[in-house]
């Protein structure tokens, strides 16, 4: 069994999504994400790195047959342990996005991956098996850092003051080529260090394709009143996108076209201490 570099966040992680999601997810990306999924009442509908469930659960109250598959064993234990509390039919698994799910083929009508490609070293594998699980004409619709604007060490703000006005830049030091990152967080006087991999806007419509889906609709979220109150980087992304969702349907089988192999990421490291509180998009 794989594992995720987020595994030693367990305990942050949950504590700071909570039962609602943390303020960039319940005020930024959910919102999108959401609209996006559309109504879900009487859908089979798994949850792709389902983290602690809380979005597994509000899929559930609205109807969805849900399933909620992570790679993380604690993670998954939180989310089965919500679901003991307060039982609605979630069916939580520890595995691997990106090989075989033991799950059937064509048994559901979404999978739903909500701010969790840019973790995974082997995305397309994790985009085909969604493919494989959706019944034809079903819908994959998944959220991640924006692949323009949020590299993590490798994008940052910039501000310039003229007068009494303030100019907010977003400096990208690299795009056309895959690459992985670590991405070290200052978490409780200690540092802990994930890996984010980039890969181009171009990179992911390729997979998608090769994959038998085709792309309905590419959005970016809007910041809400609340987060562009709560957040420092608030006023920054009202101009500035730092997501994306992106919703595709799987073609017909007879209608794919034939597959391409995309580049893999390169591997960089670069030491920029995060602050969750202040740049935690995740």
């Amino acid at each position: 069994m794989a594992t995720t570099s987020w595994e030693r966040l367990a305990d942050w992680y949950d504590a700071k999504q909570g039962d609602e999601g943390d303020l960039w997810h319940r005020t930024l990306i959910d919102p999108t994400f959401l609209r996006v999924v559309g109504d879900v009442h009487g859908l089979r509908l798994l949850d792709l790195a389902c983290g602690n469930g809380y979005l597994s659960r509000r899929f559930a109250r609205e109807g969805a047959t849900v399933v909620g598959v992570d790679a993380s064993s604690p993670i998954i234990r939180r989310a089965r342990a919500r679901e003991a509390k307060e039982p609605l039919g979630i069916r939580y698994l520890v595995a691997d996005a990106t090989r075989h799910i033991p799950l059937e083929s064509g048994s559901f009508d979404i999978v739903a991956s909500n701010m969790a490609l840019m973790d995974m070293e082997d995305v397309e594998g994790a985009i085909q098996e969604a493919a494989r699980l959706l019944r034809s004409g079903g819908r994959f619709v998944a959220s991640l850092c924006h692949p323009c604007f949020d590299q993590g060490p490798s994008s940052t703000w910039i501000l310039e003051r003229f007068f009494r006005t303030t100019k907010v830049w977003r400096k990208v030091a690299r795009y056309r080529h895959p690459f992985a990152d670590e991405m070290p967080w200052g978490i409780e006087e200690r540092t802990v260090t994930t890996v984010g991999y980039h890969r181009p806007l171009s990179w992911y419509a390729r997979v998608l394709r090769d994959a038998g889906f085709l792309i309905r609709s590419l959005e970016e979220p809007e910041p809400t009143p609340e987060f562009i109150e709560g957040s420092p980087q608030g006023h920054y992304v009202v101009e500035i996108p730092l997501h994306l969702v992106i919703e595709a349907v799987q073609w017909p089988t007879r209608a794919r076209p034939p597959r391409s192999r995309a580049r893999p990421a390169q591997t960089a490291s670069r030491r920029k201490t995060r602050s969750p509180k202040a740049s935690a998009t995740r």
